[in-house]
Protein backbone atom coordinates (compact mmCIF):
# COMPACT_ATOMS: atom_id res chain seq x y z
CA UNK A 1 0.00 0.00 0.00
CA UNK A 2 1.24 3.30 -0.78
CA UNK A 3 0.71 6.25 1.52
CA UNK A 4 0.30 9.71 0.63
CA UNK A 5 2.14 12.47 2.67
CA UNK A 6 2.54 16.00 3.41
CA UNK A 7 5.55 17.18 4.41
CA UNK A 8 5.09 20.43 6.58
CA UNK A 9 8.46 22.10 7.56
CA UNK A 10 11.17 22.19 4.39
CA UNK A 11 14.70 23.49 5.83
CA UNK A 12 17.85 21.86 6.18
CA UNK A 13 16.01 19.22 9.02
CA UNK A 14 13.34 18.00 6.24
CA UNK A 15 15.91 16.78 4.19
CA UNK A 16 17.19 14.18 6.21
CA UNK A 17 13.56 12.61 6.16
CA UNK A 18 13.41 12.95 2.51
CA UNK A 19 16.44 11.20 1.92
CA UNK A 20 15.59 8.58 4.63
CA UNK A 21 12.72 7.53 2.49
CA UNK A 22 14.37 7.85 -1.17
CA UNK A 23 16.76 5.37 0.58
CA UNK A 24 15.27 2.05 -0.28
CA UNK A 25 12.57 1.04 -3.17
CA UNK A 26 10.81 -0.32 -0.26
CA UNK A 27 10.46 3.16 1.23
CA UNK A 28 9.72 4.95 -1.99
CA UNK A 29 7.05 2.98 -2.99
CA UNK A 30 5.17 2.89 0.31
CA UNK A 31 5.13 6.81 0.69
CA UNK A 32 4.34 9.70 -1.60
CA UNK A 33 4.84 13.38 -0.87
CA UNK A 34 1.65 14.90 -2.71
CA UNK A 35 2.24 18.21 -0.83
CA UNK A 36 5.07 20.74 0.56
CA UNK A 37 4.26 23.33 3.25
CA UNK A 38 6.71 26.15 4.52
CA UNK A 39 6.31 29.52 5.52
CA UNK A 40 8.93 30.22 2.84
CA UNK A 41 7.46 28.83 -0.73
CA UNK A 42 10.96 29.25 -2.45
CA UNK A 43 12.87 26.72 0.38
CA UNK A 44 9.29 24.39 -0.71
CA UNK A 45 9.90 24.59 -4.03
CA UNK A 46 13.62 24.11 -3.75
CA UNK A 47 13.65 21.24 -1.68
CA UNK A 48 10.87 19.50 -4.17
CA UNK A 49 13.38 20.03 -7.11
CA UNK A 50 16.58 18.83 -4.69
CA UNK A 51 14.76 15.71 -3.97
CA UNK A 52 12.82 15.09 -8.04
CA UNK A 53 9.48 15.73 -6.06
CA UNK A 54 6.88 16.30 -8.35
CA UNK A 55 3.43 17.03 -9.23
CA UNK A 56 3.51 18.04 -5.73
CA UNK A 57 1.25 20.96 -4.50
CA UNK A 58 3.06 22.96 -2.78
CA UNK A 59 1.95 26.33 -0.51
CA UNK A 60 2.34 28.51 2.89
CA UNK A 61 -0.58 27.40 4.38
CA UNK A 62 -1.11 23.90 6.00
CA UNK A 63 -5.13 24.20 5.88
CA UNK A 64 -5.66 24.73 2.41
CA UNK A 65 -2.40 22.09 1.07
CA UNK A 66 -3.99 19.50 3.69
CA UNK A 67 -7.90 20.26 2.17
CA UNK A 68 -6.58 20.39 -1.53
CA UNK A 69 -4.81 16.71 -0.94
CA UNK A 70 -6.46 15.16 1.93
CA UNK A 71 -3.31 13.19 2.62
CA UNK A 72 -3.00 9.83 4.75
CA UNK A 73 -0.03 11.13 6.70
CA UNK A 74 1.76 14.90 8.18
CA UNK A 75 4.89 14.61 8.42
CA UNK A 76 5.85 17.55 10.82
CA UNK A 77 9.22 18.83 10.49
CA UNK A 78 8.44 23.01 11.84
CA UNK A 79 10.35 24.60 14.68
CA UNK A 80 9.09 23.27 18.33
CA UNK A 81 7.16 27.04 18.79
CA UNK A 82 5.01 26.24 15.83
CA UNK A 83 4.45 22.17 16.52
CA UNK A 84 1.52 22.24 18.55
CA UNK A 85 -0.80 23.83 16.05
CA UNK A 86 0.48 21.97 13.31
CA UNK A 87 -0.03 18.73 14.75
CA UNK A 88 -3.48 19.28 15.64
CA UNK A 89 -4.27 20.38 12.50
CA UNK A 90 -3.40 17.58 10.79
CA UNK A 91 -4.46 14.98 13.40
CA UNK A 92 -8.35 17.22 12.22
CA UNK A 93 -7.92 16.24 8.99
CA UNK A 94 -7.64 12.70 9.82
CA UNK A 95 -3.88 12.43 8.97
CA UNK A 96 -1.59 10.30 11.31
CA UNK A 97 1.02 12.27 12.12
CA UNK A 98 4.63 11.82 12.51
CA UNK A 99 6.87 14.86 14.21
CA UNK A 100 9.88 15.89 14.99
CA UNK A 101 11.35 16.36 18.84
CA UNK A 102 10.47 17.68 21.15
CA UNK A 103 6.64 16.08 20.96
CA UNK A 104 5.70 19.66 22.24
CA UNK A 105 7.22 22.82 24.54
CA UNK A 106 4.89 22.14 27.21
CA UNK A 107 3.25 19.34 29.33
CA UNK A 108 -0.24 21.32 29.03
CA UNK A 109 0.83 21.85 24.83
CA UNK A 110 1.77 17.42 24.59
CA UNK A 111 -0.90 16.59 26.74
CA UNK A 112 -3.50 17.90 24.71
CA UNK A 113 -1.62 16.41 21.28
CA UNK A 114 -2.15 12.81 23.03
CA UNK A 115 -5.71 13.47 23.46
CA UNK A 116 -6.07 14.42 20.20
CA UNK A 117 -4.17 11.93 18.77
CA UNK A 118 -6.90 9.44 20.29
CA UNK A 119 -9.71 11.22 19.91
CA UNK A 120 -9.15 10.87 16.24
CA UNK A 121 -7.64 7.45 16.16
CA UNK A 122 -4.60 8.20 14.47
CA UNK A 123 -1.32 7.54 14.89
CA UNK A 124 0.96 10.16 16.73
CA UNK A 125 4.60 9.55 16.93
CA UNK A 126 7.92 11.38 17.53
CA UNK A 127 11.28 10.98 15.71
CA UNK A 128 13.55 9.85 18.19
CA UNK A 129 15.77 8.40 15.95
CA UNK A 130 18.77 8.26 18.54
CA UNK A 131 16.78 5.18 19.53
CA UNK A 132 17.39 3.17 16.07
CA UNK A 133 20.69 3.17 15.96
CA UNK A 134 23.34 -0.14 16.58
CA UNK A 135 25.21 0.83 19.29
CA UNK A 136 21.92 2.14 21.55
CA UNK A 137 20.21 -1.44 20.45
CA UNK A 138 23.35 -2.84 21.89
CA UNK A 139 23.62 -1.84 24.81
CA UNK A 140 19.77 -2.92 25.85
CA UNK A 141 20.37 -6.29 24.31
CA UNK A 142 23.15 -6.32 27.40
CA UNK A 143 21.48 -5.05 29.68
CA UNK A 144 18.65 -6.79 29.49
CA UNK A 145 20.51 -10.49 28.79
CA UNK A 146 21.55 -9.77 32.53
CA UNK A 147 24.93 -10.37 32.57
CA UNK A 148 26.25 -7.08 34.37
CA UNK A 149 23.09 -7.54 36.84
CA UNK A 150 20.88 -5.11 37.63
CA UNK A 151 21.31 -2.13 36.19
CA UNK A 152 21.98 0.78 39.38
CA UNK A 153 23.60 3.77 37.61
CA UNK A 154 23.80 5.41 33.99
CA UNK A 155 26.03 8.19 33.63
CA UNK A 156 26.28 10.02 30.23
CA UNK A 157 28.96 12.81 28.96
CA UNK A 158 28.54 15.30 25.98
CA UNK A 159 30.89 17.74 24.53
CA UNK A 160 30.53 19.35 21.51
CA UNK A 161 30.75 22.82 19.52
CA UNK A 162 28.74 22.77 16.85
CA UNK A 163 28.17 26.18 15.14
CA UNK A 164 24.70 25.68 13.45
CA UNK A 165 22.99 29.35 12.78
CA UNK A 166 20.11 29.80 12.69
CA UNK A 167 17.26 29.08 15.39
CA UNK A 168 18.98 26.90 17.43
CA UNK A 169 21.31 30.28 18.19
CA UNK A 170 18.11 31.70 19.11
CA UNK A 171 16.27 29.30 21.38
CA UNK A 172 15.77 29.49 25.30
CA UNK A 173 17.23 26.14 27.04
CA UNK A 174 18.39 24.91 23.64
CA UNK A 175 21.05 22.05 24.89
CA UNK A 176 18.26 20.76 27.17
CA UNK A 177 15.35 20.77 24.52
CA UNK A 178 16.86 20.24 21.26
CA UNK A 179 19.69 17.87 21.68
CA UNK A 180 19.53 16.40 25.31
CA UNK A 181 16.27 14.71 24.64
CA UNK A 182 18.37 12.16 22.70
CA UNK A 183 20.34 11.05 25.62
CA UNK A 184 17.62 11.32 27.57
CA UNK A 185 14.91 9.07 25.72
CA UNK A 186 18.19 6.56 25.00
CA UNK A 187 18.71 6.02 29.08
CA UNK A 188 14.85 5.57 29.41
CA UNK A 189 14.88 2.80 26.45
CA UNK A 190 17.96 1.17 27.51
CA UNK A 191 17.35 1.32 31.33
CA UNK A 192 13.86 0.33 31.15
CA UNK A 193 12.92 2.62 33.75
CA UNK A 194 10.85 5.22 34.16
CA UNK A 195 11.83 8.88 35.29
CA UNK A 196 10.87 10.32 38.60
CA UNK A 197 12.94 12.98 39.42
CA UNK A 198 15.58 15.60 38.20
CA UNK A 199 17.53 18.40 39.42
CA UNK A 200 19.27 20.32 37.09
CA UNK A 201 21.68 23.18 36.94
CA UNK A 202 21.92 24.98 33.14
CA UNK A 203 24.14 27.77 32.34
CA UNK A 204 25.76 29.39 29.48
CA UNK A 205 29.39 29.35 29.49
CA UNK A 206 31.60 32.47 28.72
CA UNK A 207 32.15 32.26 25.12
CA UNK A 208 28.96 30.86 23.76
CA UNK A 209 27.28 31.33 20.99
CA UNK A 210 24.19 30.53 21.85
CA UNK A 211 21.58 32.77 23.41
CA UNK A 212 20.82 30.87 26.29
CA UNK A 213 21.38 27.07 27.95
CA UNK A 214 24.36 26.18 26.02
CA UNK A 215 25.55 23.38 28.53
CA UNK A 216 23.32 21.64 31.63
CA UNK A 217 24.52 19.11 34.40
CA UNK A 218 21.18 17.01 35.43
CA UNK A 219 20.66 14.05 38.20
CA UNK A 220 17.58 12.15 37.68
CA UNK A 221 16.54 8.81 39.62
CA UNK A 222 13.93 6.63 37.65
CA UNK A 223 12.44 3.99 38.99
CA UNK A 224 13.92 1.30 40.73
CA UNK A 225 16.47 3.31 42.60
CA UNK A 226 18.33 4.05 38.93
CA UNK A 227 20.12 6.61 38.98
CA UNK A 228 20.63 8.85 35.59
CA UNK A 229 23.72 11.53 35.17
CA UNK A 230 23.84 13.49 32.29
CA UNK A 231 26.90 16.27 31.39
CA UNK A 232 26.67 18.48 28.34
CA UNK A 233 27.60 21.48 26.35
CA UNK A 234 27.29 22.56 23.17
CA UNK A 235 29.86 25.13 23.46
CA UNK A 236 32.62 22.98 24.24
CA UNK A 237 35.84 23.48 21.38
CA UNK A 238 38.18 20.88 21.81
CA UNK A 239 38.41 17.37 22.22
CA UNK A 240 34.92 16.07 21.73
CA UNK A 241 32.84 13.14 22.71
CA UNK A 242 30.67 11.72 20.21
CA UNK A 243 26.95 12.94 19.11
CA UNK A 244 25.57 9.94 20.88
CA UNK A 245 27.19 10.91 24.17
CA UNK A 246 29.85 8.66 26.02
CA UNK A 247 28.27 6.11 28.04
CA UNK A 248 28.63 4.52 31.22
CA UNK A 249 26.11 1.55 32.88
CA UNK A 250 27.01 0.02 36.20
CA UNK A 251 25.18 -3.09 37.48
CA UNK A 252 24.90 -4.97 39.92
CA UNK A 253 27.71 -7.39 38.84
CA UNK A 254 29.47 -4.99 36.05
CA UNK A 255 29.75 -2.24 33.80
CA UNK A 256 29.40 -1.35 30.03
CA UNK A 257 30.77 1.80 28.49
CA UNK A 258 30.12 3.03 25.23
CA UNK A 259 32.22 5.69 23.65
CA UNK A 260 29.13 6.48 21.05
CA UNK A 261 31.00 5.58 18.69
CA UNK A 262 32.62 2.09 17.85
CA UNK A 263 34.10 1.21 21.41
CA UNK A 264 32.26 -1.11 23.53
CA UNK A 265 33.38 -2.76 26.80
CA UNK A 266 31.75 -4.48 29.18
CA UNK A 267 33.13 -6.47 32.17
CA UNK A 268 32.10 -8.05 35.74
CA UNK A 269 33.78 -8.70 38.76
CA UNK A 270 37.25 -10.51 38.37
CA UNK A 271 39.12 -13.28 41.00
CA UNK A 272 41.71 -11.00 42.39
CA UNK A 273 42.25 -11.56 46.29
CA UNK A 274 42.68 -7.88 47.64
CA UNK A 275 41.02 -4.87 47.66
CA UNK A 276 39.74 -4.55 44.17
CA UNK A 277 39.27 -7.69 42.54
CA UNK A 278 39.96 -6.97 39.07
CA UNK A 279 37.93 -7.63 36.16
CA UNK A 280 36.67 -10.53 33.87
CA UNK A 281 36.08 -9.16 30.29
CA UNK A 282 32.93 -10.18 28.56
CA UNK A 283 31.52 -9.99 25.20
CA UNK A 284 29.17 -6.95 23.88
CA UNK A 285 26.85 -8.46 22.18
CA UNK A 286 27.74 -7.35 17.69
CA UNK A 287 25.46 -5.05 16.08
CA UNK A 288 22.30 -6.78 14.71
CA UNK A 289 21.82 -5.15 10.84
CA UNK A 290 18.10 -5.64 11.25
CA UNK A 291 15.70 -2.73 9.87
CA UNK A 292 15.27 -1.39 13.64
CA UNK A 293 18.97 0.17 13.27
CA UNK A 294 18.81 2.75 10.05
CA UNK A 295 18.27 6.16 12.40
CA UNK A 296 15.76 7.71 10.35
CA UNK A 297 14.66 5.04 8.09
CA UNK A 298 13.86 2.45 10.81
CA UNK A 299 11.44 5.17 12.95
CA UNK A 300 9.51 5.75 9.24
CA UNK A 301 9.35 2.05 8.67
CA UNK A 302 8.47 1.38 12.37
CA UNK A 303 5.70 4.53 12.08
CA UNK A 304 4.19 2.91 8.88
CA UNK A 305 4.35 -0.80 10.06
CA UNK A 306 1.93 0.72 13.16
CA UNK A 307 -0.69 2.35 10.97
CA UNK A 308 -0.71 -0.82 8.45
CA UNK A 309 -1.27 -3.52 11.62
CA UNK A 310 -2.77 -1.11 14.73
CA UNK A 311 0.54 -1.90 16.46
CA UNK A 312 1.87 0.98 18.57
CA UNK A 313 4.80 2.76 17.08
CA UNK A 314 8.09 2.39 19.50
CA UNK A 315 8.14 5.90 20.05
CA UNK A 316 4.36 6.82 19.84
CA UNK A 317 3.32 10.41 21.85
CA UNK A 318 1.97 8.38 24.95
CA UNK A 319 5.39 6.68 25.57
CA UNK A 320 7.82 9.91 24.29
CA UNK A 321 5.89 12.31 26.21
CA UNK A 322 7.91 11.18 29.48
CA UNK A 323 10.71 11.82 27.53
CA UNK A 324 9.94 15.26 27.26
CA UNK A 325 8.85 15.52 30.67
CA UNK A 326 12.84 14.62 31.63
CA UNK A 327 13.91 17.77 29.63
CA UNK A 328 10.54 20.23 31.11
CA UNK A 329 11.86 18.88 34.61
CA UNK A 330 15.55 19.79 34.14
CA UNK A 331 14.35 23.11 32.68
CA UNK A 332 11.73 23.87 35.22
CA UNK A 333 14.47 22.55 37.88
CA UNK A 334 17.35 24.93 36.85
CA UNK A 335 15.12 27.87 36.64
CA UNK A 336 13.75 26.80 40.68
CA UNK A 337 16.91 25.84 41.49
CA UNK A 338 14.95 22.97 43.11
CA UNK A 339 14.36 19.16 42.38
CA UNK A 340 11.35 18.83 40.74
CA UNK A 341 9.00 15.44 40.52
CA UNK A 342 8.23 14.57 37.11
CA UNK A 343 5.15 13.05 36.01
CA UNK A 344 3.57 11.91 32.60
Amino acid sequence: MTYNAVLCGCGAMAKGWLRALQATPEMRDAVRIVGLVDLDRATAEAIAAEFNIQNAVIGTDLESVLTDTKPDILFDVVIPLARHSVVKTGLAHGCHVLSEKPMATSMDEANDLRRAAKDAGRVHAIVQNRRFISGVRRMRRLVESGVIGTVTGIHCDFFLAPHFGGFREKMDNVLLLDMAIHTFDAARFVSGKSPLSVYCLETNPAGSWYAHGAAANAIFKFSDDVVFTYRGSWCAEGERTSWESTWRIVGSKGMLTWDGEETFRAAVAGTEPGLLHGVTHIEVPPPDNDEETHGHASVIANFLDAIRTGHEPETVSHDNIKSLAMVLGAIESAKSGQSVDITA
